[in-house]
């Protein structure tokens, strides 16, 4: 579904990104983890498109699309649930669930709200309450559903756990996991080591801006633990 070639990327001088090459497959959760200022946001950036890569190649399903604007990404099926959330506060749950489709029929639209709704009932309830009343747990799910509504078929999510409470942590996992049963690819950017490399089918490590393991999660937590990670275990 994704292949990163050779991908190199940065802002202006400061290169962040050093030859990255990885892949995902449909259905496939791939977890990318690694300290902080390692260069996991700006590889997601970088794939969606607000980060302009300076060498290499992104194929998604087939096609090059390494130097597209993001609404073009969007609109083949990829899409970025970004940290931080960055819902809009005064608008409903609803009204922010609609600002995610770009270049989506209206019965698109119908059928994914229908399904965010399933996966998120908590949002169904409150589709009329302002974004900005909602608990952190809510506004990540609303965040994550505002990246399904273009019916995506690959989901990228950075740091979706970020201060929240571990049973609202697994409730978010469980509905990545229903994701990818329906054959969506997921890559996830997290914090929760453990947890995260726990559901993921595989999981890459970045440091210093460079992919150092790519495999298994008990073999990547093994390699975990003789690092600057041991604290995050």
């Amino acid at each position: 579904m994704l292949e990163v070639s050779e991908l190199s990327a940065g802002y202006g001088r400061l290169q962040v990104l050093f030859d990255i090459n990885f892949g995902v497959r449909a259905g496939e959760m791939l977890a990318i983890i690694g300290p902080n200022g390692a260069g996991k946001s700006t590889l997601l950036k970088s794939l969606i498109g607000v980060v302009t890569p300076t060498k290499g190649r992104i194929i998604f399903e087939g096609s090059r699309i390494t130097h597209e604007p993001p609404n073009m990404r969007v609109a083949r099926g990829l899409t970025l649930s970004p940290e931080g959330r960055r819902i809009f506060s005064s608008l409903s749950v609803h009204e922010n669930l609609l600002s995610g489709a770009v270049r989506t029929s209206s019965s698109v639209i119908e059928t994914q709200l229908e399904k965010i709704y399933s996966l998120f009932p908590v949002l169904a309830e409150r589709e009329k309450q302002e974004a900005g009343s909602l608990s952190g747990g809510e506004q990540q799910m609303l965040a994550i559903g505002r990246a399904l509504i273009s019916a995506p078929k690959l989901l990228l999510i950075d740091e979706p756990s970020m201060g929240l409470a571990p049973l609202v942590v697994a409730e978010l996992y469980d509905a990545l996991l229903k994701l990818t049963s329906e054959g969506i690819g997921v890559v996830v950017v997290d914090e929760r080591v453990t947890e995260v490399t726990r559901i993921s089918d595989r999981t890459c490590i970045v440091e210093k801006g460079r992919i150092v393991y790519e495999g298994e999660h008990s073999e990547a937590l093994e390699q975990l633990r003789d690092t600057a990670f041991l604290g995050t275990l």
